[in-house]
C-alpha cells in the first residue's frame, strides 16, 4: 500500500515538475554548460573550426588585453550613482504621493509610465532630447547648461545615462515604497503624533525602519538592472565617445557579434555572471542582517 503511494506521488512530481524541468534544462542549463566550453575556445561564432586555447580568454579578460575591465569599471561607476539617486528620489515621491494630495492617482501612474517603456525606444527618445530638445531650451533661455554636447563628451554622457537611468526606474521604486508606507499602522502614527514626533523623526525613527524589507528589494532589483544595462546604453550613447560609456553587457555583446570573438565573449559573459551573483549576494546578506538588528 505504502510503495503505490510513493510511486503515486513520484508520477504526480513528475507530471508536475517535468516540463517545467524539462524546459529549464533545454533553455538555461545546457546554453550555460555549452558557453562554458566555448570561453576555452578561440571561436568566432561562424566557422566550423574550433581551437581550444586554455585560458587564453580569461588571460586577456584579467591582464587588459580586452576591453572588459574598462567597462567593469565604467558599470561599476554607473551602478553605485544611478542605484544612488534612483533609490533616493523613488523614496521622496513615495513619501510625497502618500500624503494627501490632490491628483497623486495621477501623478502616481506619470511617475511610473516610463517604466512601462522599452530601454531602446527611451534611449532614442532621450537622444534626441540631449541632440536637439536641450538646446533649443537653452538658446530660449540663454543657459549654457543646456547647450553643451551632453553625448560628446565622457562626463556629459555618463550623466546623460545617469539621468534616464533614473528617469526610467524611480517610478518602479516609488511603486514599492508606497506599498510599504501604506502598509504601516495609522494607529502607530498617531501615537508618535500624541508623543510630540515631527514627520521628519516620525518617517527616519519609525516608517524607514519598518520599510527596511521593501528597501532591500529595491536595492536588490535596481543593482541587478543597472549591472544588466544594455538597452539604454545602445540606442543613447552606442559605448561613446571613444567607448568611454560602453556597459558589461554591451562590450559582450560587440566582442560577439561585432568583432567575431564568441569565445571571449562566452568568457566575458561567465566573468559577468560571477560579478554579479557576488554582488547581488552580497547586498542580500548585508541587508538581511541589517533587518535582523532592526525588526
Amino acid at each position: 500500500m505504502k510503495k503505490k503511494k510513493k510511486y503515486n506521488m513520484l508520477w504526480g512530481n513528475l507530471l508536475f515538475l517535468g516540463p517545467s524541468t524539462l524546459v529549464f534544462l533545454a533553455v538555461v542549463v545546457i546554453p550555460f554548460a555549452i558557453s562554458i566550453i566555448y570561453s576555452f575556445s578561440n571561436w568566432n561564432g561562424i566557422s566550423n573550426e574550433i581551437k581550444f586555447v586554455g585560458l587564453n580568454n580569461f588571460n586577456n579578460i584579467f591582464s587588459g588585453k580586452a576591453k572588459f575591465l574598462d567597462a567593469f569599471w565604467f558599470t561599476l561607476r554607473i551602478t553605485a550613482v544611478s542605484v544612488l539617486l534612483i533609490n533616493l528620489l523613488g523614496i521622496l515621491l513615495a513619501v510625497a504621493l502618500t500624503a494627501r494630495l490632490p491628483l497623486r492617482n495621477p501623478f502616481r501612474a506619470a511617475f511610473y509610465l516610463p517604466q512601462t517603456m522599452g530601454g531602446l525606444i527611451l534611449g532614442f527618445i532621450w537622444q534626441f532630447i540631449f541632440i536637439a530638445g536641450f538646446p533649443a531650451i537653452g538658446d530660449k533661455l540663454n543657459l549654457g547648461f543646456f547647450t553643451q554636447q551632453w553625448l560628446g563628451t565622457e562626463k556629459t554622457a555618463f550623466a546623460a545615462l545617469v539621468i534616464v537611468n533614473v528617469w526610467q526606474n524611480a517610478g518602479y521604486v516609488m511603486v514599492i515604497m508606497i506599498a510599504a508606507l501604506s502598509g504601516i499602522s495609522s494607529e502607530l502614527i498617531e501615537s508618535a503624533k500624541v508623543d510630540g514626533s515631527r514627520p521628519l523623526n516620525t518617517f527616519l525613527r519609525i516608517k524607514l525602519p519598518l520599510c527596511v524589507p521593501y528597501i532591500t528589494v529595491s536595492l536588490f532589483w535596481t543593482i541587478s538592472s543597472a549591472l544588466k544595462m544594455f538597452e539604454t546604453n545602445v540606442s543613447l550613447t552606442k559605448g561613446g565617445p571613444y567607448g568611454s560609456t560602453t556597459s558589461m553587457a554591451l562590450n559582450i555583446y560587440n566582442d560577439a557579434f561585432a568583432n567575431n570573438k564568441y569565445g571571449l565573449a562566452t568568457a566575458e559573459a561567465l566573468v559577468f555572471f560571477v560579478i554579479i551573483l557576488a554582488i547581488t549576494s552580497v547586498q542580500l546578506y548585508m541587508s538581511k542582517r541589517k533587518e535582523s538588528q532592526i525588526l
